[in-house]
């Protein structure tokens, strides 16, 4: 009888954790990701693409595969650099690339045959970079660091500018890509905290520029859900920059996009996508009225990234002042696409864009599957082209010649 009991109390027991267990795993949050998903998706199974995050060396790339114009030339210049994001140029000729995930930040040395790589920091929270007179900017969710004389004293400890940049502490959309523009200010962008939501504050969905030291704060547009790649237009200087368009509003909608910031313009964003598109969740009435309009549509979830305007001698004189942009590749689409490099001709003042394929292959529609994920880019001062592949976790230089 006592047995009995005791087995009836040990299977109530084990009941009783099975039901708070469920509970437990009931009340569970979403992920952020899974924000502002429709009941009627609720069995979707599309999900953000894994990263690779560890090292790859040259000869297991598939460089065969890549795509170029006629007379264009790709090569692994850098590997077993994973997570490999924006780069920047020291002034001493060694480059600097930051992550996302891993939060480290890398330093190469470019030997002329070879290239050798090194940790300079690590264990940050997304990390991205820039480099100006002599020192490193490194920015992360929420630390700035600046390293004075790196590229003369590879050991030199970081002075830390955090307290005077004011960094808004929300995590999702908040990785940085940051870079000096023409008149020596810092650029930055602070993401939505969401994927679709009414901000919490006024601190998210703009772009910002500091003084180097993070003085001078400036907000120079609002409404832009995710800028994560920028230039200047060599002719204009105006600042154009790519944006993401928000998640679960189905397939084709809405596009990325490609802008020019005007200052004090608003960009759409919570109530209106790709310039026209109303919010079905977050509505205001004529929600698109006075939102400035982007130069060019960059595709439904393509993941549009880094934005250099080519200026070099080395490629044919079509490319003078094109705009190139990485689409890293959709996630958030039944049918993949991105997983490329385009380019975006356009007149000085915006009108007239066409977007056009530049670098292709990294990925195999018949099956859906994809290899590498293009992300950023830099323009190497004999006017050779670096482009960053996260998911490899290697850098590729395309060169021209006829």
């Amino acid at each position: 009888m006592k047995s009995k009991l005791h087995l009836f109390k040990q299977l109530g027991l084990m009941m009783a954790m099975s039901i708070g267990a469920s509970a437990v795993q009931a009340q569970a949050p979403a992920p952020a990701w899974k924000q502002g998903m429709p009941e009627s998706m609720a069995n979707s199974t599309l999900a953000p693409l894994a990263a690779k995050l560890t090292a790859t060396k040259a000869a297991d790339v598939p460089v065969d595969k890549i795509k170029l114009p006629p007379g264009f030339k790709v090569e692994v210049w850098a590997d077993s650099v994973p997570g490999s994001r924006a780069i920047a140029r020291g002034d001493g000729g060694k480059y600097y690339v930051g992550t996302r995930p891993l939060g480290r930040v890398y330093e190469i040395t470019d030997n002329g045959s070879t290239r050798t790589s090194r940790v300079v920091i690590d264990k940050l929270d997304q990390p991205t970079v820039a480099f100006k007179d002599g020192a490193l900017y490194v920015v992360s969710v929420d630390k700035v660091l600046r390293f004075d004389g790196i590229d003369k004293n590879p050991s030199v400890a970081p002075v830390d500018l955090t307290a005077n940049f004011n960094l808004p502490p929300e995590k999702h959309h908040n990785w940085k890509y940051v870079a000096f523009g023409p008149d020596g200010k810092l650029y930055m962008p602070f993401g939505a905290p969401c994927n679709i939501c009414e901000p919490p504050s006024a601190e998210y969905a703009q772009i910002r520029r500091y003084n180097p030291d993070g003085s001078g704060m400036e907000v120079l547009a609002r409404g832009i859900r995710n800028s994560v790649g920028f230039d200047w237009h060599p002719v204009t200087k105006e600042l154009w920059f790519s944006n993401h368009g928000r998640d679960w509003l189905g397939d084709d909608t809405p596009n990325d996009t490609m802008h020019r910031l005007k200052v004090g313009g608003h960009y759409g964003f919570p109530s209106c996508h790709q310039g026209n598109l109303p919010d079905p969740d977050v509505k205001r009435v004529k929600p698109c009225d006075g939102i400035e309009q982007p130069v060019a549509l960059m595709g439904p979830h393509a993941a549009t990234m880094g934005v250099t305007f080519y200026t070099g001698n080395m490629f044919p004189p079509e490319y003078r002042n094109v705009l190139f942009n990485a689409r890293k590749g959709s996630w958030n689409r039944t049918k993949k696409i991105g997983h490329d490099v385009v380019i975006v001709r356009a007149d000085a003042d915006g009108k007239n864009a066409k977007v056009e394929p530049f670098m292709t292959g990294f990925s195999n529609e018949a099956d859906q599957s994809f290899w590498g994920r293009p992300a950023y880019l830099h323009q190497m001062a004999d006017g050779s082209l670096l482009v960053s592949d996260e998911q490899m976790g290697v850098i590729y230089r395309v060169s021209y010649s006829k």
